[in-house]
């Protein structure tokens, strides 16, 4: 027996579970870092004297470089060992955080966030295939649900965070305090992951291309189509040919992975698993909506309200609360119930919540109001994050553990990206339609004054009206849980690790 088939076996749970922690803490602060900038919105703006558009692609661009190399670096861990590239990609994440930090021009920061999306696209699919790998099947579902625990209470916790070091630091410290994270990370992940068997692939960097170019033509298209009034961006660029010239090339990359006979980059096998296609598309509806519900809810807590950044932040907190004290319960339920029965709660929860947010926002709205339904939003994101992340994963065997998590990470960014571009549309589109064209100079972007009375009304409009994209989208997500199918692990048990006897979390129901 070789030094890496040895590796292969499932080490004892006593050993897997610190690494899954070193793990995590990584990937909670590469995922904070998707939703921090937005509470910081109005001090950027202010500070670097830029536009709400060229702010919000502070976020689209860290999104889209998060998405679109994550397919390959899923490969890329199966091929050099998933804790060789978490680790590179932990540094490089570090590094540009320090960047994003120091600098003073939009453009550098926008910038860096890329540099910062390269390196947290190195990172992630690792997580998800370490978990596949040294977790035993019946021990996977508590695993992967702590997994998707961290995915959802990094989403809103970000704001908080974010507000309190705004408030207290300036909004370069959503940055810097990435560095001590980011090094005490290292440490942790370099001591306590275990090296695992690696094998060999060939490459799709054709199919890489094709991915790349369609999502960033799609992206573009939709995040600056309001800017351009949808018409010519310059010479023959036009914003609609941008956006069918992305999708046909997003065609043509489906096309190529059916016709590739060596090693697609998107092994379309993988979706004959039923459960394993309509958790990617369940995932890409829930991260569309918590990447995009920030953006107006911040904008309105700081120029409607007159929040500081850290009292916006902290509007989400019973949200982040909830969510944390129902994660447990979610992860018990996931080895034993239907993954049907849990997620069409979380939809029915989040779905609703959002509904009723948009329907109760005005400028003087109760704050117990809010309280209540944010609380809702954490009932739900509980029974999403970890569920979904689960079941897309558990059917797979352990050498399609990069692959898998390579595409199921990519769908969730490629809903990030989706909802980040979606959501400044609608609102550039809502603030227009409501007789107003929003100007860093009214209200006090650093917290602490607010806009006129006058403009306050229509201002909380055009926000509200962006919300009720979030529950449209969400019942698509809705739709395709119900189509989900029992478990395998919930019969019959082939593999001999399977055998074991019943622990506290009991056998699947």
């Amino acid at each position: 027996m070789t030094a890496s088939t040895r590796a292969e076996a499932p080490p004892h749970e006593t050993n897997a579970w610190p690494a899954l922690w070193a793990l995590c803490i990584g990937f909670f602060m590469i995922l904070v870092d998707t939703t921090i900038v937005s509470v910081a919105t109005p001090a950027i703006i202010e500070d670097l004297q830029a536009g709400v558009n060229e702010v919000v692609w502070v976020t689209s661009a860290y999104l889209l470089a998060y998405a679109v190399p994550v397919l390959i670096t899923g490969r890329l861990g199966d091929r050099y060992g998933p804790k060789n590239l978490y680790l590179v990609g932990l540094t490089l994440f570090t590094l540009a955080s320090l960047a994003c930090g120091l600098t003073t021009t939009i453009e550098g920061l926008i910038a860096a966030r890329v540099a910062q999306g390269f390196g947290a696209a190195m990172m992630t699919p690792q997580t998800m295939a370490v978990i596949t790998r040294i977790f035993p099947i019946e021990r996977r579902g508590s695993a992967m649900a702590l997994w998707g625990a961290v995915a959802g209470v990094a989403t809103l916790v970000g704001p908080i965070l974010g507000g309190v070091l705004v408030d207290t630091l300036g909004w370069e410290w959503i940055f810097f305090v990435n560095v001590p994270v980011g090094v005490v990370a290292f440490v942790l992940a370099w001591r306590l992951v275990p090296r695992l068997d690696t094998n060999q692939h060939r490459f799709d960097w054709l199919g890489v291309a094709l991915s790349g170019v369609g999502m960033f033509l799609l992206v573009f298209g939709i995040q600056e189509g309001e800017q351009y009034d949808w018409s010519t961006i310059t010479g023959p660029i036009t914003v609609w040919r941008l956006i069918v010239g992305g999708v046909v090339v997003l065609a043509a990359f489906v096309w190529w992975q059916h016709r590739n006979r060596n090693e697609p980059l998107v092994p379309l096998s993988l979706f004959a698993d039923r459960n394993f296609s309509v958790s990617n598309l369940a995932i890409t509806t829930v991260s569309f909506a918590f990447t995009a519900m920030g953006f107006p809810l911040m904008l309105w807590a700081q120029l409607v309200r007159g929040y500081s950044p850290t009292q916006a932040g902290l509007v989400l907190a019973p949200m982040a609360i909830v969510s944390i004290l129902a994660a447990p319960l979610a992860g018990r339920l996931t080895d034993r119930v239907h993954p049907r029965l849990l997620t069409l709660g979380g939809f029915a929860a989040l779905g609703v919540a959002l509904l009723v947010l948009s329907l109760v926002l005005a400028p003087d709205t109760p704050l117990w109001q809010l309280v209540l339904v944010f609380s809702l939003m954490g009932v739900g994101s509980s029974f999403l994050w970890g569920p979904l992340a689960t079941t897309a994963n558990r059917n797979l065997p352990p050498h399609r553990a990069g692959a898998g998590s390579g595409v199921y990470n990519a769908t969730r960014q490629v809903g990030a990206v989706l909802g980040s571009a979606a959501i400044a549309v609608l609102i550039d589109a809502r603030l227009v339609a409501n007789g107003l064209t929003f100007s860093p100079s009214e209200g006090s972007a650093g917290g602490g004054g607010a806009l006129p009375a006058q403009v306050a009304a229509p201002f909380t409009d055009a926000m509200a009206q962006s919300l009720l994209l979030l529950p449209a989208v969400l019942v698509l997500g809705l739709v395709a849980v119900c189509f989900f199918e029992r478990p395998r692990h919930f019969g019959a048990r082939a593999d001999a690790r399977e055998q074991e006897p019943a622990t506290a979390a009991g056998p699947a129901a």
